[in-house]
């Protein structure tokens, strides 16, 4: 990055508005994040008005969005994954941010619905950059990464046809349950975040046996394992590119719509497929929008069931539920 860039991004991590906003930490390498009193929010849109004028020295670049309600450390760490999502890892985080423009109002909304701070939502960025299907090695499924385990704890089930964890809204719900317990044992929202990759008794045990609650100092220790070292950092470092993609060199990206929909209530038997035709949408986007019904189709054997149809038309899929009733009634 050139000097000015730099310099604006520091002041950028600098900023903190709003009730109830996390102050940010140093700009420079450091081993922990620090934490200092919020600024008056005169001096806070004084920081913002200088920030863009500043950017408007460069034609390419995007201010509006420079507020940040989690902590902020930028580190060598943090600044090894900025330059890999914009280098080795661009195609992948480009995709990313395509999507997040349909999914992260919606989660953002939920978080801050339950006041919990709206950047958490990068956490799904990093899970699975939001794709409802995304299945770990470790067997964590959909939007949230849940484990079996852990989604059945927080009230999301699973049977042969049915998976919650992979749908959005009930993922996220159970995310915010979970998220909140953590954050009740661990006080901080980077040991949150660590302890939601490793799982909180893997945490707590390095936590008493290195008589440390920094996150920062637990990875000076080595004591955390690599891919927890670097799980805040990459989360870290896409907050800070979503909030300027032009600045870092994500330029003409493809902006979803947010995602809106209707809830219907079906009987068992509905195909997906077939509606998708009826209605006139790829298959494969109302599937993504019913994605915990991971065969595709609802059982005949389940009574009703509620799915996601494309805003607008609840009317159609009435009608098609209808018809599709009387012809099984008359074969």
């Amino acid at each position: 990055m050139s000097t000015w860039v730099a310099l604006l991004f520091i002041g950028i991590i600098q900023l903190s508005t709003g009730a109830g906003a996390a102050s940010v930490a140093s700009a420079t390498p450091a081993t922990a994040a620090t934490t200092a009193s919020p600024a008056p929010v005169n001096q806070a849109l004084s920081l913002k008005e200088k920030l863009k004028a500043l950017t408007a020295k460069s034609t390419h670049v995007q201010s509006d969005n420079l507020i940040f309600d989690l902590p902020v450390t930028y580190n060598k760490k943090v600044s090894q994954w900025v330059a890999y999502f914009q280098g080795s890892g661009n195609k992948w985080f480009r995709t990313w941010m395509q999507r997040s423009y349909k999914y992260m109002p919606f989660i953002q909304e939920e978080l801050k619905r339950a006041g919990l701070p709206s950047d958490l939502a990068y956490m799904v960025m990093i899970e699975s950059g939001f794709a409802p299907n995304a299945i770990s090695t470790a067997d964590a499924v959909g939007p949230w990464q849940f484990i079996e385990s852990t989604g059945t704890r927080y009230g999301l089930s699973k049977s042969w046809w049915l998976d919650e964890r992979r749908d959005l809204k009930k993922s996220t719900l159970a995310a915010i349950r979970y998220l909140k317990d953590l954050h009740s044992e661990f006080g901080s929202w980077y040991l949150v975040a660590a302890s939601y990759n490793m799982g909180e008794n893997g945490l707590r045990r390095r936590i008493k046996k290195y008589g440390t609650k920094d996150y920062w100092a637990l990875i000076k220790l080595d004591a955390l394992p690599q891919e927890t070292q670097d799980y805040v950092p990459k989360i870290l470092a896409a907050m800070l590119i979503a909030k300027a993609p032009n600045l870092y060199g994500f330029r003409d990206l493809e902006k979803m719509d947010p995602l809106e929909y209707d809830v219907v209530l079906v009987p068992g038997g509905t195909d997906l497929e077939p509606l998708a035709d009826h209605l006139g949408v790829t298959r494969k986007a109302l599937k993504d929008l019913n994605a915990e019904l991971y065969l595709g189709y609802i059982p005949r054997q389940i009574e009703k069931h509620f799915i996601r149809v494309p805003k607008g038309a609840g009317r159609m899929v009435s009608t098609y539920v209808y018809q599709h009733s009387r012809k099984v009634a008359l074969e």
